[in-house]
Protein backbone atom coordinates (compact mmCIF):
# COMPACT_ATOMS: atom_id res chain seq x y z
CA UNK A 1 0.00 0.00 0.00
CA UNK A 2 2.81 2.44 0.85
CA UNK A 3 4.32 1.83 -2.59
CA UNK A 4 1.00 2.55 -4.29
CA UNK A 5 -0.37 5.85 -2.95
CA UNK A 6 -3.94 6.92 -3.58
CA UNK A 7 -4.21 9.83 -6.03
CA UNK A 8 -7.50 11.77 -5.85
CA UNK A 9 -9.17 12.11 -9.23
CA UNK A 10 -7.12 9.28 -10.76
CA UNK A 11 -8.28 5.73 -11.47
CA UNK A 12 -5.32 3.61 -10.40
CA UNK A 13 -5.52 -0.04 -11.41
CA UNK A 14 -3.08 -2.93 -11.66
CA UNK A 15 -2.99 -6.66 -12.28
CA UNK A 16 -1.40 -8.93 -9.69
CA UNK A 17 -0.84 -12.65 -9.27
CA UNK A 18 -2.99 -14.08 -6.50
CA UNK A 19 -1.97 -16.72 -3.99
CA UNK A 20 -3.99 -19.22 -6.04
CA UNK A 21 -1.82 -18.48 -9.07
CA UNK A 22 -4.58 -16.66 -10.94
CA UNK A 23 -4.45 -13.05 -12.12
CA UNK A 24 -6.44 -10.54 -10.05
CA UNK A 25 -7.37 -6.91 -10.66
CA UNK A 26 -6.70 -4.36 -7.94
CA UNK A 27 -8.31 -0.92 -7.85
CA UNK A 28 -6.78 1.65 -5.48
CA UNK A 29 -9.37 3.56 -3.45
CA UNK A 30 -8.95 6.16 -0.71
CA UNK A 31 -9.33 3.70 2.18
CA UNK A 32 -7.35 0.83 0.67
CA UNK A 33 -7.94 -1.28 -2.42
CA UNK A 34 -10.49 -3.51 -4.07
CA UNK A 35 -9.28 -6.87 -5.36
CA UNK A 36 -11.38 -8.60 -7.98
CA UNK A 37 -11.41 -11.83 -9.90
CA UNK A 38 -11.05 -11.42 -13.66
CA UNK A 39 -13.79 -13.96 -14.46
CA UNK A 40 -17.11 -14.83 -12.89
CA UNK A 41 -18.36 -12.71 -10.04
CA UNK A 42 -15.72 -10.15 -9.01
CA UNK A 43 -15.70 -11.28 -5.36
CA UNK A 44 -15.33 -14.93 -6.38
CA UNK A 45 -18.61 -15.99 -4.72
CA UNK A 46 -21.14 -18.34 -6.32
CA UNK A 47 -24.59 -17.42 -4.96
CA UNK A 48 -27.09 -20.28 -5.10
CA UNK A 49 -24.36 -22.34 -6.82
CA UNK A 50 -24.37 -20.07 -9.88
CA UNK A 51 -21.83 -17.66 -11.36
CA UNK A 52 -23.90 -14.74 -10.08
CA UNK A 53 -27.36 -13.76 -8.87
CA UNK A 54 -28.09 -12.66 -12.42
CA UNK A 55 -27.24 -16.12 -13.74
CA UNK A 56 -29.39 -17.65 -10.99
CA UNK A 57 -32.46 -15.59 -11.87
CA UNK A 58 -31.97 -16.07 -15.59
CA UNK A 59 -31.96 -19.80 -14.91
CA UNK A 60 -35.12 -19.52 -12.79
CA UNK A 61 -36.78 -17.52 -15.54
CA UNK A 62 -35.91 -20.14 -18.14
CA UNK A 63 -37.32 -22.89 -15.91
CA UNK A 64 -40.49 -20.85 -15.45
CA UNK A 65 -40.87 -20.47 -19.21
CA UNK A 66 -40.48 -24.20 -19.75
CA UNK A 67 -42.88 -25.10 -16.95
CA UNK A 68 -45.58 -22.49 -17.59
CA UNK A 69 -45.15 -21.90 -21.30
CA UNK A 70 -44.35 -18.22 -20.81
CA UNK A 71 -43.25 -15.48 -18.43
CA UNK A 72 -46.57 -14.71 -16.77
CA UNK A 73 -46.35 -15.06 -13.01
CA UNK A 74 -42.59 -14.72 -12.78
CA UNK A 75 -41.31 -12.01 -10.42
CA UNK A 76 -38.33 -10.89 -8.37
CA UNK A 77 -38.98 -9.64 -4.85
CA UNK A 78 -37.53 -6.56 -3.18
CA UNK A 79 -34.78 -8.43 -1.32
CA UNK A 80 -33.43 -10.11 -4.42
CA UNK A 81 -33.59 -6.91 -6.47
CA UNK A 82 -31.37 -5.35 -3.81
CA UNK A 83 -28.93 -8.26 -4.11
CA UNK A 84 -28.87 -7.86 -7.90
CA UNK A 85 -28.11 -4.15 -7.54
CA UNK A 86 -25.30 -4.78 -5.06
CA UNK A 87 -23.84 -7.38 -7.38
CA UNK A 88 -24.02 -4.97 -10.33
CA UNK A 89 -21.86 -2.49 -8.38
CA UNK A 90 -19.11 -5.12 -8.20
CA UNK A 91 -19.20 -5.50 -11.97
CA UNK A 92 -19.17 -1.71 -12.35
CA UNK A 93 -15.86 -1.47 -10.46
CA UNK A 94 -14.44 -4.26 -12.56
CA UNK A 95 -15.44 -2.91 -15.97
CA UNK A 96 -14.16 0.53 -14.97
CA UNK A 97 -10.83 -1.09 -14.09
CA UNK A 98 -10.84 -3.16 -17.27
CA UNK A 99 -11.33 -0.03 -19.35
CA UNK A 100 -8.28 1.61 -17.77
CA UNK A 101 -6.32 -1.59 -18.45
CA UNK A 102 -7.59 -1.51 -22.06
CA UNK A 103 -9.12 -4.97 -21.72
CA UNK A 104 -12.00 -3.98 -23.98
CA UNK A 105 -13.33 -7.51 -24.51
CA UNK A 106 -13.88 -7.78 -20.75
CA UNK A 107 -15.50 -4.33 -20.63
CA UNK A 108 -17.99 -5.39 -23.31
CA UNK A 109 -18.71 -8.61 -21.42
CA UNK A 110 -19.32 -6.93 -18.05
CA UNK A 111 -21.28 -3.92 -19.35
CA UNK A 112 -23.52 -6.18 -21.45
CA UNK A 113 -24.05 -8.26 -18.34
CA UNK A 114 -25.12 -5.24 -16.28
CA UNK A 115 -27.51 -4.16 -19.03
CA UNK A 116 -29.15 -7.57 -18.67
CA UNK A 117 -29.61 -6.87 -14.96
CA UNK A 118 -31.39 -3.60 -15.77
CA UNK A 119 -33.62 -5.34 -18.30
CA UNK A 120 -34.43 -8.18 -15.91
CA UNK A 121 -35.40 -5.87 -13.04
CA UNK A 122 -37.29 -3.48 -15.31
CA UNK A 123 -39.45 -6.35 -16.52
CA UNK A 124 -39.84 -8.64 -13.52
CA UNK A 125 -39.33 -6.65 -10.29
CA UNK A 126 -42.44 -6.94 -8.14
CA UNK A 127 -42.09 -3.45 -6.69
CA UNK A 128 -42.34 -0.45 -9.01
CA UNK A 129 -39.42 1.29 -7.28
CA UNK A 130 -37.18 -1.70 -8.04
CA UNK A 131 -38.14 -1.61 -11.70
CA UNK A 132 -36.68 1.88 -12.08
CA UNK A 133 -33.96 1.95 -9.39
CA UNK A 134 -31.13 1.16 -11.82
CA UNK A 135 -32.44 2.87 -14.95
CA UNK A 136 -30.49 6.04 -14.15
CA UNK A 137 -27.28 4.10 -14.88
CA UNK A 138 -28.32 2.85 -18.33
CA UNK A 139 -26.81 5.81 -20.27
CA UNK A 140 -23.44 5.33 -18.58
CA UNK A 141 -23.40 1.58 -19.20
CA UNK A 142 -24.39 2.05 -22.85
CA UNK A 143 -21.63 4.64 -23.23
CA UNK A 144 -18.95 2.40 -21.72
CA UNK A 145 -20.08 -0.61 -23.75
CA UNK A 146 -20.02 1.28 -27.04
CA UNK A 147 -16.68 2.96 -26.30
CA UNK A 148 -15.10 -0.42 -25.61
CA UNK A 149 -16.56 -1.95 -28.77
CA UNK A 150 -15.40 1.03 -30.81
CA UNK A 151 -11.88 0.83 -29.37
CA UNK A 152 -11.66 -2.83 -30.36
CA UNK A 153 -12.61 -1.93 -33.93
CA UNK A 154 -10.16 0.97 -34.01
CA UNK A 155 -7.38 -1.39 -32.94
CA UNK A 156 -8.34 -3.57 -35.92
CA UNK A 157 -8.13 -0.45 -38.14
CA UNK A 158 -11.88 -0.44 -38.84
CA UNK A 159 -12.83 3.18 -38.09
CA UNK A 160 -16.02 3.17 -40.16
CA UNK A 161 -17.36 0.18 -38.23
CA UNK A 162 -16.38 1.94 -34.98
CA UNK A 163 -18.29 5.00 -36.15
CA UNK A 164 -21.45 2.94 -36.66
CA UNK A 165 -21.17 1.60 -33.09
CA UNK A 166 -21.02 5.14 -31.67
CA UNK A 167 -23.86 6.39 -33.86
CA UNK A 168 -26.02 3.46 -32.72
CA UNK A 169 -25.22 4.22 -29.08
CA UNK A 170 -26.20 7.87 -29.53
CA UNK A 171 -29.53 6.77 -31.03
CA UNK A 172 -30.06 4.47 -28.03
CA UNK A 173 -29.40 7.35 -25.64
CA UNK A 174 -31.83 9.60 -27.49
CA UNK A 175 -34.47 6.86 -27.30
CA UNK A 176 -33.75 6.47 -23.57
CA UNK A 177 -34.29 10.16 -22.76
CA UNK A 178 -37.36 10.28 -25.00
CA UNK A 179 -38.86 7.24 -23.27
CA UNK A 180 -38.63 9.00 -19.92
CA UNK A 181 -39.82 12.34 -21.27
CA UNK A 182 -36.42 13.96 -20.72
CA UNK A 183 -35.47 14.92 -24.27
CA UNK A 184 -33.93 18.17 -23.02
CA UNK A 185 -31.33 16.21 -21.02
CA UNK A 186 -29.86 14.60 -24.14
CA UNK A 187 -27.88 17.70 -25.10
CA UNK A 188 -26.40 18.12 -21.61
CA UNK A 189 -25.65 14.44 -21.00
CA UNK A 190 -22.00 13.73 -20.15
CA UNK A 191 -22.38 10.31 -21.79
CA UNK A 192 -23.56 11.91 -25.04
CA UNK A 193 -20.68 14.40 -24.87
CA UNK A 194 -18.13 11.59 -24.41
CA UNK A 195 -19.51 9.67 -27.38
CA UNK A 196 -19.65 12.74 -29.61
CA UNK A 197 -16.03 13.52 -28.73
CA UNK A 198 -15.00 9.98 -29.69
CA UNK A 199 -17.05 10.25 -32.88
CA UNK A 200 -15.16 13.42 -33.84
CA UNK A 201 -11.83 11.71 -33.17
CA UNK A 202 -12.87 8.76 -35.33
CA UNK A 203 -13.95 11.06 -38.17
CA UNK A 204 -10.63 12.90 -38.07
CA UNK A 205 -8.82 9.60 -38.52
CA UNK A 206 -10.93 8.30 -41.42
CA UNK A 207 -9.27 8.95 -44.80
CA UNK A 208 -11.48 10.70 -47.37
CA UNK A 209 -13.56 8.46 -49.61
CA UNK A 210 -12.39 8.90 -53.25
CA UNK A 211 -15.87 8.03 -54.54
CA UNK A 212 -17.50 10.73 -52.40
CA UNK A 213 -14.92 13.22 -53.69
CA UNK A 214 -15.78 12.35 -57.31
CA UNK A 215 -19.51 12.69 -56.60
CA UNK A 216 -18.99 16.15 -55.10
CA UNK A 217 -16.97 17.20 -58.15
CA UNK A 218 -19.72 15.85 -60.43
CA UNK A 219 -22.40 17.83 -58.60
CA UNK A 220 -20.29 20.98 -58.94
CA UNK A 221 -19.69 20.37 -62.66
CA UNK A 222 -23.41 19.91 -63.31
CA UNK A 223 -24.31 22.97 -61.26
CA UNK A 224 -21.91 25.10 -63.34
CA UNK A 225 -22.87 23.43 -66.65
CA UNK A 226 -19.46 21.90 -67.33
CA UNK A 227 -21.01 18.97 -69.13
CA UNK A 228 -17.91 17.45 -70.70
CA UNK A 229 -16.23 17.36 -67.32
CA UNK A 230 -19.43 15.90 -65.84
CA UNK A 231 -19.39 13.10 -68.43
CA UNK A 232 -15.79 12.23 -67.58
CA UNK A 233 -16.61 12.27 -63.89
CA UNK A 234 -19.58 9.93 -64.42
CA UNK A 235 -17.27 7.46 -66.17
CA UNK A 236 -14.76 7.74 -63.34
CA UNK A 237 -17.50 7.14 -60.75
CA UNK A 238 -18.75 4.04 -62.60
CA UNK A 239 -15.20 2.70 -62.76
CA UNK A 240 -14.55 3.42 -59.08
CA UNK A 241 -17.86 1.86 -58.05
CA UNK A 242 -17.01 -1.23 -60.09
CA UNK A 243 -13.63 -1.51 -58.38
CA UNK A 244 -15.31 -1.30 -54.95
CA UNK A 245 -17.81 -3.99 -55.95
CA UNK A 246 -15.00 -6.26 -57.14
CA UNK A 247 -13.15 -5.70 -53.88
CA UNK A 248 -16.16 -6.82 -51.84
Amino acid sequence: MSDWPYEPGQISVRRVKGGDGRTKIQLRVDLGLLQMETDGRPDGQRPEGCDSYLAYFEELLERHRRTHGGEDGFGIDEKHCELLRAEAVQYYYRYLSEFVLEDYDAVVRDTARNLRVLDLCAKFAQEEADRYAMEQYRPYIIMMNSRARAQMLLKDKRPRAARKIIESALRSLKEYYTRFGQEDLYGSSSEVSALETLLKEIDEGIPPDPLDHLKRKLADAIEHERYEEAARLRDAIRAAAGDEQDAT
